[in-house]
């Protein structure tokens, strides 16, 4: 299908799309009740869950030439993704259109009865998605891609503690993870939608950082992945790991193991003096 003929806007959603989604503000504003029911209690054993952080500082244009999306949303960048918040998604339409949209990262079932499970269904083993009830019907009717240019990893320091490094394909400015999507109902009837990042087996060059890495899809994959037509089987295997090109890693500082931090400190070289905002500075010398 011609580029051209597969653009959507992210500004209208009518109630016939699969999605059934709101506006586009949605992508910069953290639904506030999962976000008061889930802790963000990132500790350094969680730091190594995979994949645990991600990046997308790609500009919106550039966005919609490496997707085929027309972005109208001025999409600030990410460069600190963290489980639970608002991250951009793209599914398809029943048009058959791709879609831009913003879903909470922590797949929720439709069957649950809350949104406590979210924390703990970031990433969905590839090799098991047909047979977990809670990945299986979505692996089905609801893939979708994760749009991003970096993901951290954390690797042992020789004196102790983890090392925070930021990885991406050798080549790619932009890329995206394998993902699938779920809506929850709460009882006064809206609408959660979530997503989950799709793992497989790391290649030997990142077997070091941890065992199992995201799927990344090459861009001629996009169109069979986000088809809902798409035999399941055909589906899972596609889902190896990434070797089409080398992926380079870089150290970063700790900055990124704060998840209230989201700016470019998040990518700056080990023991980079951190400078504080104007408000911080104003504090210091108040003081």
């Amino acid at each position: 299908m011609p580029a051209a003929a597969r653009r959507a806007t992210v500004q209208s959603a009518p109630t016939s799309l699969p999605y059934e989604l709101t506006s586009c503000p949605a992508i910069f504003a953290a639904d506030s009740e999962i976000m008061s029911v889930i802790s963000l209690n990132l500790t350094q054993s969680s730091l190594i869950a995979m994949c645990g952080r991600f990046t997308l500082t790609t500009p919106p244009q550039a966005l919609e030439e490496i997707f085929a999306i027309s972005c109208t949303a001025n999409l600030a960048p990410r460069y600190n993704i963290a489980p639970t918040q608002p991250a951009s998604v793209i599914g398809q339409s029943h048009a058959g259109q791709r879609e831009l949209r913003a879903f909470h990262w922590g797949l929720v079932p439709a069957w649950s009865k809350d949104l406590r499970q979210a924390s703990g269904m970031i990433n969905a083993r590839a090799e098991t998605l047909a047979q977990k009830p809670a990945f299986r019907e979505a692996f089905v009717r609801r893939r979708c891609l994760i749009p991003t240019d970096g993901f951290y990893e954390w690797g042992a320091r020789p004196g102790g503690g983890k090392q925070p490094y930021l990885l991406a394909p050798q080549d790619a400015t932009c890329f995206a993870f394998a993902g699938l999507w779920e809506g929850w109902r709460n009882p006064a009837g809206e609408i959660h939608r979530s997503f989950t990042i799709i793992t497989t087996v790391a290649t030997a060059a990142l077997a070091d950082l941890h065992a199992r890495m995201p799927v990344i899809l090459p861009p001629a994959a996009y169109d069979s992945w986000l088809d809902p037509a798409l035999p399941p089987g055909r589906a899972q295997a596609m889902l190896t790991s990434y070797e089409e090109q080398p992926i380079e890693r870089r150290a970063v500082g700790d900055a990124i193991n704060n998840v209230r931090l989201d700016d470019p400190s998040c990518q700056e070289p080990p023991n980079t003096p951190r400078i504080g905002s104007l408000f911080d500075q104003r504090q210091l010398l108040a003081v």
